[in-house]
């Protein structure tokens, strides 16, 4: 028997990994030899022999040992693919591969129950109770990708986009792939709250009917709180920065600016209950390269002695600090921690109830339900986007992002190879039951876009083009803001 070229044993090692399978010697062989035999068509002839070893038993660790014994499945491949190559398949049909990795399993499983229990209520997607008469357009019932095999006509079916061979995306869930997708139905949050029978998503249980009513008269009652956010709020100082005369002139004017800012909403007869600052707080990467966190924890020093001196903002105000992707912290994972104590511990002795929270995190304003989230998310959604949004509604790029994050109902739906999560804690990224506000942080110009009942907007980059936003949550406005320049 021949040696396999290295070329081929990479080939065959990558494709077996990612169907979670792990080769021995001897079997790297025979499947080389088995290659081979069709060397006009390697890629489908591969495809099948892997398919047959799909329906080998495996253990119950998961990832599967193949040495050169699998004798069946190479048989089996060696008569199905001359079968496949000389009987044609219905058009219908010639896409719909009935692989599936292991290996990926419990990456989707999470995401993808989460939005089938929820699809599963769905008016269009659930199963009739009683056997009725339906048409092809009525009946959406969702099947398995596995069950599609064999059928003929339109049939429903939801997943997760993988890729599991270069260049090539599928529709997967939990039995197969498919490679046509869109997007699951958006359920409302009164809904969603029904089934969960008062369940609270911040800890606090089962809340009574009567502690909804008491919260619900306390917050008609707060009809002057406002909420006041700023994004990209660059605390480092001109001098780090002596090469780039642009950038110095950014932060300094930040700063200034801030301070401009603050005496307007001091000298207000109704000072803002809750000013939200995000970061990134300083203007270059907090990175392995960066240098001056000494310097930094300074300048949030000189940020509290900043607002200790409106003293009433210091006295009815609440300061809310959300890290920004490039801010001090110990990876770039999602969700991202506080800040580190060494840098806000100036800052707490002049404002001694500021709150340094996650990214991201939630604020629950009496029965409201609010989430901030600072990422450049727009910019690298576009980047991973696969297949072009269509422009039949709207062609507003934010538009897009919004209805994208809610019908997911997750606040950043990238590859975990794009965004890597840390998955004990995917959930605090979840948008289920959808909140009532949504604050996306982000570097592209401020929106507002209100849709299927949620408020969104970003507030703008308040270091670049000095934007920013306030909110009333009790009437749900948004006013968007900016200093003159």
């Amino acid at each position: 028997m021949a040696t396999p070229s290295a070329a081929t044993r990479k080939k065959l090692q990558r494709k077996f990994r990612l169907r979670g399978f792990t080769l021995k010697v001897d079997a790297l062989e025979e499947a080389a030899a088995f290659l081979a035999r069709f060397p006009d068509a390697e890629d489908d002839a591969l495809d099948l022999l892997l398919d047959e070893l799909d329906k080998e038993p495996r253990g119950g660790g998961g990832r599967c040992g193949v040495s050169g014994g699998h004798q069946r499945a190479l048989g089996a491949a060696g008569g199905g693919f001359v079968r496949r190559a000389t009987v044609p398949l219905r058009s219908n049909q010639e896409s719909i591969p009935a692989d599936y990795s292991s290996m990926e399993k419990l990456e989707i499983k999470q995401p993808y129950t989460g939005i089938g229990i929820r699809l599963a209520r769905d008016k269009y997607f659930s199963k009739p109770a009683f056997d009725t008469v339906m048409t092809e357009d009525d009946n959406c019932e969702i099947t398995s990708i596995q069950s599609l095999i064999g059928c003929t006509g339109r049939r429903w079916i939801m997943g997760v986009i993988s890729q599991l061979e270069e260049r090539q995306f599928y529709l997967e869930d939990l039995t197969g792939a498919v490679n046509t997708c869109g997007f699951p139905p958006l359920e409302d949050r009164e809904a969603s709250l029904s089934m969960l029978m008062g369940l609270d998503f911040f800890g606090g249980g089962v809340i009574a009917a009567e502690e909804t009513v008491r919260l619900s008269t306390l917050e008609k009652k707060a009809m002057n709180d406002m909420f006041v956010i700023l994004s990209d709020v660059w605390l480092d100082s001109s001098e780090l920065f002596s090469r780039d005369v642009q950038m110095c002139y950014l932060v300094a004017k930040t700063m200034e600016k801030l301070g401009v800012v603050l005496d307007g909403y001091d000298s207000v007869e109704a000072v803002p209950s809750l000013f939200v600052l995000m970061g990134n707080f300083c203007s270059r990467p907090c990175n392995l390269a960066f240098n001056s966190f000494e310097e930094l924890r300074l300048q949030f020093g000189k940020l509290g002695e900043m607002i200790a001196a409106r003293s009433r903002l210091k006295e009815h105000s609440r300061f809310l600090f959300i890290p920004g992707p490039e801010d001090a912290g110990p990876s770039k994972a999602l969700p991202r921690c506080t800040l580190p104590k060494y840098l806000t511990e100036e800052l707490q002795k002049h404002i001694p109830n500021a709150i340094f929270v996650s990214n991201p995190c939630r604020v629950k304003f009496y029965t409201q339900e609010i989430v901030f989230f600072q990422q450049d998310l727009l910019y690298r959604m576009r980047r991973s986007c696969l297949i072009p949004p269509t422009t039949e509604e709207t062609s507003d790029p934010f538009e897009h992002l919004v209805a994208t994050i809610t019908h997911q109902s997750h606040l950043c739906p990238l590859p975990l190879t794009v965004q890597p999560i840390i998955w004990n804690y995917d959930h605090c990224l979840r948008l289920y039951p959808t909140p009532h506000t949504i604050v996306l942080g982000d570097k592209s110009e401020q929106k507002a876009f209100k849709y299927a009942g949620i408020t969104c907007f970003n507030p703008g980059s308040f270091a670049n083009d000095s934007s920013f936003a306030a909110y009333r949550p009790c009437t749900k406005e948004v006013e968007l803001s900016a200093l003159e320049s």
